[in-house]
Protein backbone atom coordinates (compact mmCIF):
# COMPACT_ATOMS: atom_id res chain seq x y z
CA UNK A 1 0.00 0.00 0.00
CA UNK A 2 1.43 3.44 -0.89
CA UNK A 3 2.99 5.31 2.00
CA UNK A 4 0.77 8.30 1.32
CA UNK A 5 -2.33 6.29 2.22
CA UNK A 6 -1.11 4.28 5.20
CA UNK A 7 -2.81 6.82 7.49
CA UNK A 8 -6.18 5.52 6.24
CA UNK A 9 -5.67 2.32 8.23
CA UNK A 10 -3.75 3.65 11.21
CA UNK A 11 -5.84 2.91 14.32
CA UNK A 12 -8.57 1.78 11.94
CA UNK A 13 -12.04 1.59 13.44
CA UNK A 14 -15.13 1.63 11.20
CA UNK A 15 -18.08 3.59 12.59
CA UNK A 16 -20.47 0.88 11.35
CA UNK A 17 -20.38 -2.29 9.23
CA UNK A 18 -19.64 -1.39 5.61
CA UNK A 19 -22.10 -2.21 2.85
CA UNK A 20 -21.88 -1.53 -0.88
CA UNK A 21 -24.88 -1.46 -3.20
CA UNK A 22 -23.73 -1.65 -6.81
CA UNK A 23 -26.43 -0.61 -9.24
CA UNK A 24 -26.95 -2.07 -12.67
CA UNK A 25 -24.43 -0.61 -15.09
CA UNK A 26 -21.75 -0.04 -12.46
CA UNK A 27 -20.92 -3.70 -11.81
CA UNK A 28 -17.44 -3.74 -13.34
CA UNK A 29 -16.23 -0.73 -11.36
CA UNK A 30 -18.03 -1.97 -8.25
CA UNK A 31 -16.29 -5.37 -8.32
CA UNK A 32 -12.87 -3.71 -8.54
CA UNK A 33 -13.67 -1.42 -5.61
CA UNK A 34 -14.96 -4.36 -3.58
CA UNK A 35 -11.80 -6.37 -4.29
CA UNK A 36 -9.62 -3.64 -2.76
CA UNK A 37 -11.91 -3.21 0.24
CA UNK A 38 -12.01 -6.94 1.01
CA UNK A 39 -8.21 -7.18 0.83
CA UNK A 40 -7.60 -4.15 3.07
CA UNK A 41 -10.32 -4.78 5.64
CA UNK A 42 -9.49 -8.46 6.09
CA UNK A 43 -5.81 -7.64 6.54
CA UNK A 44 -5.83 -4.37 8.49
CA UNK A 45 -9.17 -4.32 10.34
CA UNK A 46 -10.44 -7.90 10.40
CA UNK A 47 -7.40 -9.05 12.36
CA UNK A 48 -8.59 -6.94 15.31
CA UNK A 49 -12.34 -7.37 14.91
CA UNK A 50 -13.67 -10.44 13.12
CA UNK A 51 -17.09 -8.87 12.46
CA UNK A 52 -15.51 -6.62 9.84
CA UNK A 53 -14.06 -9.54 7.86
CA UNK A 54 -16.01 -10.17 4.67
CA UNK A 55 -15.72 -12.16 1.46
CA UNK A 56 -17.51 -9.27 -0.22
CA UNK A 57 -18.99 -5.96 0.90
CA UNK A 58 -21.44 -5.94 -2.00
CA UNK A 59 -25.01 -6.41 -0.80
CA UNK A 60 -27.16 -8.01 -3.48
CA UNK A 61 -29.87 -5.75 -4.86
CA UNK A 62 -31.88 -5.23 -8.03
CA UNK A 63 -34.55 -3.10 -9.68
CA UNK A 64 -36.70 -5.56 -11.66
CA UNK A 65 -39.27 -4.22 -14.10
CA UNK A 66 -42.75 -5.34 -15.01
CA UNK A 67 -43.65 -5.70 -18.68
CA UNK A 68 -45.25 -2.25 -18.53
CA UNK A 69 -41.88 -0.70 -17.65
CA UNK A 70 -42.74 -0.04 -14.01
CA UNK A 71 -39.98 -1.02 -11.59
CA UNK A 72 -39.30 -1.59 -7.91
CA UNK A 73 -36.18 -1.64 -5.75
CA UNK A 74 -35.17 -4.81 -3.89
CA UNK A 75 -32.38 -5.35 -1.34
CA UNK A 76 -31.89 -9.05 -0.54
CA UNK A 77 -30.08 -8.69 2.80
CA UNK A 78 -30.56 -6.64 5.95
CA UNK A 79 -28.92 -3.20 5.91
CA UNK A 80 -29.94 -2.27 9.44
CA UNK A 81 -27.12 -0.34 11.10
CA UNK A 82 -24.91 -0.39 7.99
CA UNK A 83 -22.74 2.39 6.67
CA UNK A 84 -24.20 2.06 3.18
CA UNK A 85 -22.55 3.24 -0.06
CA UNK A 86 -24.58 3.16 -3.28
CA UNK A 87 -22.60 3.20 -6.52
CA UNK A 88 -24.56 4.44 -9.54
CA UNK A 89 -23.51 5.26 -13.12
CA UNK A 90 -26.30 7.47 -14.45
CA UNK A 91 -24.47 7.77 -17.77
CA UNK A 92 -24.49 4.07 -18.70
CA UNK A 93 -26.74 3.94 -21.73
CA UNK A 94 -25.72 0.34 -22.46
CA UNK A 95 -28.11 -1.06 -19.83
CA UNK A 96 -31.28 -2.35 -21.48
CA UNK A 97 -34.78 -3.21 -20.27
CA UNK A 98 -37.97 -4.53 -21.86
CA UNK A 99 -41.15 -2.47 -22.05
CA UNK A 100 -44.20 -3.66 -24.02
CA UNK A 101 -41.90 -6.10 -25.87
CA UNK A 102 -39.57 -3.30 -26.91
CA UNK A 103 -35.96 -2.98 -25.79
CA UNK A 104 -35.03 0.37 -24.32
CA UNK A 105 -31.71 1.82 -23.21
CA UNK A 106 -31.69 3.19 -19.68
CA UNK A 107 -31.43 6.98 -19.63
CA UNK A 108 -30.02 9.06 -16.77
CA UNK A 109 -33.64 9.51 -15.64
CA UNK A 110 -34.08 5.71 -15.38
CA UNK A 111 -30.86 5.25 -13.40
CA UNK A 112 -31.79 8.07 -11.03
CA UNK A 113 -35.28 6.63 -10.49
CA UNK A 114 -33.73 3.24 -9.64
CA UNK A 115 -31.37 4.94 -7.19
CA UNK A 116 -34.34 6.41 -5.33
CA UNK A 117 -36.01 3.00 -5.36
CA UNK A 118 -33.04 1.37 -3.60
CA UNK A 119 -32.86 4.18 -1.05
CA UNK A 120 -36.56 3.59 -0.43
CA UNK A 121 -35.97 -0.16 -0.13
CA UNK A 122 -33.44 0.50 2.66
CA UNK A 123 -36.41 1.87 4.60
CA UNK A 124 -34.38 4.28 6.70
CA UNK A 125 -32.73 1.38 8.55
CA UNK A 126 -29.14 2.07 7.47
CA UNK A 127 -26.89 3.94 9.89
CA UNK A 128 -25.80 6.24 7.07
CA UNK A 129 -26.30 6.38 3.30
CA UNK A 130 -23.69 7.80 0.94
CA UNK A 131 -24.31 7.98 -2.82
CA UNK A 132 -21.27 7.60 -5.09
CA UNK A 133 -22.38 9.24 -8.32
CA UNK A 134 -19.22 9.94 -10.38
CA UNK A 135 -21.11 11.84 -13.08
CA UNK A 136 -23.83 13.94 -11.50
CA UNK A 137 -27.39 13.46 -12.68
CA UNK A 138 -28.39 16.72 -14.39
CA UNK A 139 -24.87 18.02 -13.85
CA UNK A 140 -24.89 20.00 -17.09
CA UNK A 141 -28.24 21.58 -16.19
CA UNK A 142 -26.80 23.30 -13.15
CA UNK A 143 -27.94 26.91 -13.56
CA UNK A 144 -30.95 28.86 -14.76
CA UNK A 145 -30.69 31.36 -17.59
CA UNK A 146 -34.37 31.66 -18.55
CA UNK A 147 -37.51 29.72 -17.57
CA UNK A 148 -35.84 26.34 -17.26
CA UNK A 149 -35.45 23.54 -14.76
CA UNK A 150 -32.62 23.15 -12.26
CA UNK A 151 -32.29 19.37 -12.51
CA UNK A 152 -29.07 18.85 -10.57
CA UNK A 153 -30.09 21.07 -7.64
CA UNK A 154 -33.49 19.37 -7.48
CA UNK A 155 -31.83 15.94 -7.48
CA UNK A 156 -29.59 16.90 -4.55
CA UNK A 157 -32.53 18.22 -2.56
CA UNK A 158 -34.54 15.06 -3.21
CA UNK A 159 -31.70 12.80 -2.03
CA UNK A 160 -31.19 14.93 1.07
CA UNK A 161 -34.91 14.67 1.89
CA UNK A 162 -34.67 10.86 1.51
CA UNK A 163 -31.93 10.67 4.15
CA UNK A 164 -28.74 10.63 2.07
CA UNK A 165 -25.96 12.13 4.18
CA UNK A 166 -23.26 12.59 1.54
CA UNK A 167 -22.69 12.70 -2.21
CA UNK A 168 -19.33 11.60 -3.63
CA UNK A 169 -18.73 12.77 -7.19
CA UNK A 170 -15.83 13.39 -9.56
CA UNK A 171 -15.02 16.53 -11.53
CA UNK A 172 -18.47 18.07 -11.20
CA UNK A 173 -19.34 20.27 -14.18
CA UNK A 174 -20.04 23.09 -11.70
CA UNK A 175 -19.44 22.16 -8.04
CA UNK A 176 -21.28 25.30 -6.91
CA UNK A 177 -24.47 23.30 -7.34
CA UNK A 178 -23.76 21.95 -3.83
CA UNK A 179 -25.10 25.26 -2.53
CA UNK A 180 -28.55 23.77 -3.10
CA UNK A 181 -27.98 21.43 -0.11
CA UNK A 182 -25.81 23.30 2.42
CA UNK A 183 -26.47 20.72 5.16
CA UNK A 184 -25.59 17.64 3.09
CA UNK A 185 -22.03 16.48 2.47
CA UNK A 186 -20.76 17.00 -1.07
CA UNK A 187 -17.26 15.78 -1.90
CA UNK A 188 -15.95 16.56 -5.38
CA UNK A 189 -12.84 14.53 -6.21
CA UNK A 190 -10.54 14.64 -9.23
CA UNK A 191 -8.68 11.80 -10.97
CA UNK A 192 -5.67 14.01 -11.81
CA UNK A 193 -3.11 11.63 -10.30
CA UNK A 194 -4.57 8.55 -11.99
CA UNK A 195 -4.61 10.35 -15.35
CA UNK A 196 -1.01 11.58 -15.01
CA UNK A 197 0.05 8.08 -14.00
CA UNK A 198 -1.58 6.69 -17.15
CA UNK A 199 0.17 9.31 -19.31
CA UNK A 200 3.53 8.42 -17.81
CA UNK A 201 2.92 4.68 -18.32
CA UNK A 202 1.70 5.11 -21.89
CA UNK A 203 4.18 7.80 -23.00
CA UNK A 204 7.37 7.37 -20.92
CA UNK A 205 9.34 9.41 -23.45
CA UNK A 206 7.13 12.50 -23.01
CA UNK A 207 9.09 15.35 -21.41
CA UNK A 208 7.12 17.19 -18.71
CA UNK A 209 9.32 20.29 -18.68
CA UNK A 210 8.35 23.90 -19.28
CA UNK A 211 10.53 23.99 -22.39
CA UNK A 212 8.61 21.25 -24.21
CA UNK A 213 5.11 21.10 -22.68
CA UNK A 214 2.24 23.48 -22.06
CA UNK A 215 -1.41 23.29 -21.00
CA UNK A 216 -4.20 24.77 -23.10
CA UNK A 217 -7.75 25.21 -21.83
CA UNK A 218 -10.45 24.48 -24.44
CA UNK A 219 -12.68 27.23 -22.98
CA UNK A 220 -13.12 29.46 -19.96
CA UNK A 221 -15.20 26.83 -18.13
CA UNK A 222 -12.28 24.37 -18.12
CA UNK A 223 -9.71 26.93 -17.01
CA UNK A 224 -9.43 25.72 -13.42
CA UNK A 225 -8.63 22.16 -14.57
CA UNK A 226 -5.85 23.35 -16.85
CA UNK A 227 -4.52 25.82 -14.28
CA UNK A 228 -4.07 22.84 -11.96
CA UNK A 229 -1.90 20.94 -14.46
CA UNK A 230 0.04 24.07 -15.37
CA UNK A 231 0.70 24.86 -11.70
CA UNK A 232 1.66 21.34 -10.63
CA UNK A 233 3.89 20.72 -13.65
CA UNK A 234 5.28 24.26 -13.76
CA UNK A 235 4.43 24.79 -17.42
CA UNK A 236 2.94 27.63 -19.49
CA UNK A 237 -0.82 28.05 -19.95
CA UNK A 238 -2.96 29.13 -22.89
CA UNK A 239 -6.71 29.33 -23.44
CA UNK A 240 -9.29 29.24 -26.20
CA UNK A 241 -12.61 30.92 -25.76
CA UNK A 242 -15.65 29.94 -27.78
CA UNK A 243 -17.38 32.66 -29.77
CA UNK A 244 -20.98 31.46 -30.06
CA UNK A 245 -24.01 32.43 -32.09
CA UNK A 246 -26.47 33.28 -29.32
CA UNK A 247 -29.25 33.95 -31.83
CA UNK A 248 -29.35 30.27 -32.81
CA UNK A 249 -30.03 27.09 -30.80
CA UNK A 250 -28.98 23.70 -32.18
CA UNK A 251 -29.32 20.46 -30.20
CA UNK A 252 -30.08 22.48 -27.08
CA UNK A 253 -27.05 24.77 -27.28
CA UNK A 254 -25.73 27.81 -29.10
CA UNK A 255 -23.40 26.78 -31.95
CA UNK A 256 -19.73 27.78 -31.83
CA UNK A 257 -18.74 30.31 -34.49
CA UNK A 258 -14.99 30.36 -33.83
CA UNK A 259 -12.28 29.46 -31.29
CA UNK A 260 -10.16 32.45 -30.29
CA UNK A 261 -6.75 31.82 -28.67
CA UNK A 262 -5.13 33.73 -25.82
CA UNK A 263 -1.74 32.96 -24.27
CA UNK A 264 1.74 31.62 -24.89
CA UNK A 265 2.65 30.59 -28.44
CA UNK A 266 2.16 26.80 -28.71
CA UNK A 267 4.58 26.45 -31.65
CA UNK A 268 6.87 23.44 -31.19
CA UNK A 269 5.29 22.49 -27.85
CA UNK A 270 3.54 19.33 -26.76
CA UNK A 271 0.07 20.20 -25.46
CA UNK A 272 -2.16 18.96 -22.63
CA UNK A 273 -5.84 19.85 -23.08
CA UNK A 274 -8.01 19.04 -20.04
CA UNK A 275 -11.81 19.13 -19.74
CA UNK A 276 -14.47 17.31 -17.75
CA UNK A 277 -16.21 15.59 -20.69
CA UNK A 278 -15.90 14.83 -24.37
CA UNK A 279 -19.48 14.60 -25.70
CA UNK A 280 -19.77 14.94 -29.48
CA UNK A 281 -16.09 15.89 -29.71
CA UNK A 282 -16.62 18.48 -32.44
CA UNK A 283 -15.26 21.43 -30.47
CA UNK A 284 -12.18 19.60 -29.19
CA UNK A 285 -11.26 18.39 -32.69
CA UNK A 286 -11.65 21.93 -33.99
CA UNK A 287 -9.36 23.02 -31.16
CA UNK A 288 -6.78 20.44 -32.28
CA UNK A 289 -6.93 21.86 -35.80
CA UNK A 290 -6.35 25.36 -34.43
CA UNK A 291 -3.38 24.19 -32.35
CA UNK A 292 -1.82 22.35 -35.29
CA UNK A 293 -2.23 25.47 -37.43
CA UNK A 294 -0.30 27.34 -34.73
CA UNK A 295 2.53 24.82 -34.92
CA UNK A 296 1.79 22.59 -31.93
CA UNK A 297 3.58 19.25 -31.74
CA UNK A 298 1.91 16.34 -29.89
CA UNK A 299 -1.58 16.91 -28.44
CA UNK A 300 -2.93 14.90 -25.49
CA UNK A 301 -6.63 15.26 -24.69
CA UNK A 302 -7.42 14.69 -21.00
CA UNK A 303 -11.01 14.14 -19.90
CA UNK A 304 -12.73 12.60 -16.89
CA UNK A 305 -15.68 11.33 -18.93
CA UNK A 306 -15.16 10.06 -22.47
CA UNK A 307 -18.78 9.92 -23.68
CA UNK A 308 -18.41 10.14 -27.48
CA UNK A 309 -22.16 10.54 -27.95
CA UNK A 310 -21.83 10.51 -31.76
CA UNK A 311 -19.41 7.60 -32.03
CA UNK A 312 -15.63 7.53 -32.46
CA UNK A 313 -15.32 7.48 -36.26
CA UNK A 314 -14.41 11.16 -36.52
CA UNK A 315 -11.72 10.65 -33.85
CA UNK A 316 -10.33 7.64 -35.72
CA UNK A 317 -9.97 9.82 -38.81
CA UNK A 318 -8.51 12.75 -36.86
CA UNK A 319 -5.95 10.44 -35.25
CA UNK A 320 -4.95 9.03 -38.65
CA UNK A 321 -4.62 12.62 -39.91
CA UNK A 322 -2.28 13.42 -37.00
CA UNK A 323 -4.54 15.97 -35.29
CA UNK A 324 -3.99 14.46 -31.82
CA UNK A 325 -1.93 11.73 -30.20
CA UNK A 326 -4.13 10.32 -27.43
CA UNK A 327 -7.31 10.69 -25.39
CA UNK A 328 -6.73 9.84 -21.72
CA UNK A 329 -9.87 9.27 -19.66
CA UNK A 330 -11.19 7.22 -16.72
CA UNK A 331 -13.50 4.28 -16.03
CA UNK A 332 -15.79 6.41 -13.84
CA UNK A 333 -18.59 5.96 -16.36
CA UNK A 334 -19.36 3.37 -19.03
CA UNK A 335 -16.69 3.13 -21.74
CA UNK A 336 -17.90 1.63 -25.00
CA UNK A 337 -16.05 -1.45 -26.27
CA UNK A 338 -14.88 0.06 -29.58
CA UNK A 339 -13.40 2.96 -27.64
CA UNK A 340 -11.46 0.61 -25.37
CA UNK A 341 -10.02 -1.04 -28.48
CA UNK A 342 -9.01 2.24 -30.13
CA UNK A 343 -5.25 2.70 -30.48
CA UNK A 344 -5.47 6.34 -29.37
CA UNK A 345 -7.54 5.77 -26.21
CA UNK A 346 -5.96 5.25 -22.77
CA UNK A 347 -8.17 4.43 -19.76
CA UNK A 348 -7.07 5.25 -16.21
CA UNK A 349 -8.51 2.97 -13.50
CA UNK A 350 -9.98 4.95 -10.57
CA UNK A 351 -11.33 1.99 -8.56
CA UNK A 352 -8.49 1.98 -6.02
CA UNK A 353 -8.95 5.69 -5.40
CA UNK A 354 -12.68 5.22 -4.74
CA UNK A 355 -11.90 2.34 -2.37
CA UNK A 356 -9.61 4.65 -0.35
CA UNK A 357 -12.34 7.28 -0.22
CA UNK A 358 -14.88 4.75 1.05
CA UNK A 359 -12.41 3.43 3.65
CA UNK A 360 -11.71 6.94 4.95
CA UNK A 361 -15.39 7.84 5.17
CA UNK A 362 -16.28 4.53 6.82
CA UNK A 363 -13.84 5.40 9.61
CA UNK A 364 -14.90 9.07 9.81
CA UNK A 365 -11.40 10.13 8.77
CA UNK A 366 -10.68 13.29 6.84
CA UNK A 367 -10.72 13.01 3.06
CA UNK A 368 -8.71 16.22 2.64
CA UNK A 369 -5.46 14.32 1.84
CA UNK A 370 -7.34 12.47 -0.92
CA UNK A 371 -8.60 15.71 -2.45
CA UNK A 372 -5.10 17.08 -3.02
CA UNK A 373 -3.13 15.09 -5.58
CA UNK A 374 -0.34 17.62 -6.18
CA UNK A 375 2.19 15.90 -3.89
CA UNK A 376 1.55 12.49 -5.44
CA UNK A 377 1.91 13.89 -8.95
CA UNK A 378 5.24 15.49 -7.98
CA UNK A 379 6.46 12.13 -6.66
CA UNK A 380 5.25 10.46 -9.85
CA UNK A 381 7.08 12.79 -12.25
CA UNK A 382 10.28 13.34 -10.28
CA UNK A 383 12.01 10.66 -12.27
CA UNK A 384 10.98 12.23 -15.59
CA UNK A 385 12.50 15.65 -15.02
CA UNK A 386 16.04 16.76 -15.72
Amino acid sequence: MPTFFTQVFEDAQPVAPLGLLVMKGAEELGKKIDSYLVSWYNRDIGQKNAKFRKDTFIIESSCPRFTTGDAKGLIYESVRGYDLYILVDVGNYNVKYQMFQQENSMSPDDHYADLKRLIGAAGGKAERITVIMPTLYGGRQHRRNTRESLDCAQMLQELFAMGVSDIITFDAHDPRVQNAVPLMGFDNFFANYQIMKKIKQSFPELSLTKESLMAVSPDEGAMSRNIFYASVLGIELGMFYKRRDYATVMNGRNPIVAHEYIGQDPRGKNILVADDIIATGESVLRLCEELKMRGANQIFLITTYALFTEGIEKFDKAYQDGLFDAVISTNLTYVREDLLQAEWFKCADVSKYIAYIISSCNQNKSVSPLLNSADRIHELIDGTRG
